[in-house]
């Protein structure tokens, strides 16, 4: 079948002027784009009036193990989004040693959710990938390998550095992984195990990736206080590796490290004349949400979360948690210090005795249950097996733009898909699209598409999606330009986005005049 879209404003990915033209899909692939004549069969789309442009990339995304439950992910094809990264901050789901299974699902529930429905024992990256294609997908997804999961299999879930037989043995599974299509490496050094690993670990296990002209996607060990060392840590890597680093949902964190920004430029800059390739990724909130427990000190999660879940019930355990959670540990990155207890808002819980405190602050949780918020906290993430989510505020709007105007940047959702969520797993395309280009004009349309498309493409070496031209791809946007916005709020998030008309995967029309078609349109895309 061929698809004419006729009459639209072509913004085509590249972060050139956008002119108007018509674009001829067959199948799957972009055939032409210009002054194209209707045709006897043609299906065609009237663009008048509205912006034809790649479909958008989420370079950062947790749908892991939503995708395998509910494989048409409605939510980001609402907001234009045609290809997702999954696999983020070092924690996900392969690979996954059958004798941890248990253990690991508990530490992922936070981030990704929990489900009885699907079958664990799939073990490596390839048999994980073989399932999202044997069940079919509504948007393209792509993987990266975790570095959590592969030191889990090589060492287990210990707070301790690795042996060289231990980092060798690393660095035989990323391989493996790399060769099962994965497109990088991610870790999350403030997430466990990740967090237990040194700099000479991930130089060898990136040297790996870099075979592969893969690249590092990294939740560095410290987004607040120790930015900047953390920052070196990361560049260090892709010196003495080769790797391309991609740094996730960059931002500074507390007021207090705010005067860190301009330094964090800097040092983006002078890993760009040094020759390191530099990338990051950034959702358009000035807050953040992630799993409930990081706020606990690292040494609390050491052998998984079971043993935590011990440490919860032992009141010297609380009490030292407590401790350093108020006096902090250094390099440690302490969301009590730079948000505060009153701008931490659970999002998630699973149990019925629980969802009460969905939308509570920590502080308004201590008041609900009558007790100090501390404890208040360590019992719901005790109850809840450390299967909590949460949203922390952290910034303002204005350090928002400035790192969305970055050379490096493109955007992403981090959308946690459970619960209560981040407005951003709803609106993050949208809202760089109204807000910043319409309202702020912070962004031309064509900067903002660019970083939406062709620059995430080429952050996560993404081959023939990301830009409209012949022979790519057919994921397609319409969206008109005068209505497009995010709807949802952190008081009321679960609401789609308006003005995003037409979304077009791999050639099949998915959104039709902003009505949704429950099509599993998808590529699962591996590494080639």
């Amino acid at each position: 079948m061929k698809l004419l879209i006729k009459n639209g404003l072509v913004v085509d990915g590249s972060n050139t002027k956008p002119y108007e033209a018509d674009v001829l899909l067959e199948n799957e692939r972009i055939v032409e784009i210009g002054a194209i004549k209707e045709e006897e069969g043609y299906k065609v789309i009237d663009a008048k009036g509205r912006v034809v442009c790649p479909g958008f990339i989420d370079t950062h995304s947790h749908s892991d193990l939503k995708i395998l439950e509910n494989p048409y992910n409605e939510i980001k094809i609402r907001q234009g989004i045609t290809t997702e990264v999954l696999g983020q901050d070092g924690i996900s789901m392969a690979p996954l040693p059958k004798e941890y299974i248990s253990s690991w699902r508990k530490n992922l529930a936070g981030l990704d959710g929990v489900s009885d429905s699907i079958d664990w024992e799939y073990e490596t990256t390839d048999n994980y990938l073989a399932m999202m294609e044997k069940g079919g997908v509504g948007l393209n997804e792509a993987y990266l390998v975790p570095h959590g999961n592969v030191r889990m299999e090589a060492m287990g879930l210990e707070d301790r550095a690795a042996t060289k037989e231990e980092i060798e043995k690393m660095c035989e599974i990323t391989r493996r992984e790399m060769e099962a299509g994965s497109f990088g490496l991610s870790t999350g050094l403030i997430y466990i195990p990740c967090a237990y690993s040194q700099t000479e670990e991930l130089i060898e296990m990136c040297k790996v990736v870099a075979e592969y002209d893969g690249c590092f996607v990294v939740h560095q060990r410290s987004e607040a206080d120790t930015i900047l060392e953390s920052m070196e840590e990361v560049i260090e890597i892709g010196k003495k590796s080769g790797v391309k680093v991609h740094f996730s949902h960059f931002k500074v964190c507390g007021k207090n490290n705010w005067k860190y920004i301009d330094p964090v430029i800097e040092l983006l800059e002078k890993a760009e004349k040094e020759g390191i390739k530099v990338s990051f990724d950034q959702y358009p909130y000035a807050a953040g949400s992630t799993m409930l427990g990081v706020i606990l000190p690292p040494w609390a999660h050491s052998g998984g979360t079971d043993k935590l879940i011990e440490r919860l019930n032992d009141p010297e355990m609380r009490a030292k948690m407590r401790y350093d959670m108020e006096h902090g540990i250094p390099g440690w990155d302490n969301f009590v210090d730079f948000a505060g207890m009153d701008q931490i808002f659970v999002t998630s819980a699973n149990t019925e005795k629980n969802q009460d405190a969905i939308g509570k602050s920590l502080v308004e949780l201590g008041e609900l249950r009558g007790m100090d918020p501390f404890d208040a906290t360590f019992d719901l993430l005790r109850d809840e097996e450390n299967a909590v989510g949460m949203v922390d505020f952290y910034g303002l709007e204005e350090h928002v733009i400035k790192f969305l105007k970055r050379p490096e940047q493109n955007v992403c959702t981090d959308g946690l898909l459970s619960g209560k969520p981040h407005p951003r797993a709803y609106g993050s395309f949208p809202k760089i699209l109204g807000r910043f280009v319409r309202e702020q004009g912070a962004l031309k349309l064509e900067e903002a598409v660019y970083k939406m498309s062709k620059k995430a493409a080429m952050a996560m070496n993404i081959k023939d999606r990301g830009v409209l031209e012949a022979g790519k791809f057919a994921d397609i946007v319409i969206f008109d330009q005068d209505k497009v916005c995010d709807k949802g709020t952190f008081v009321d998030p679960i609401q789609y986005p308006e003005g995003i008309d037409y979304v077009i995967i791999n050639g099949n029309v998915v959104i039709e005049e902003g009505n949704y078609h429950k099509v599993k349109a998808g590529k699962v895309i591996r590494r080639s």
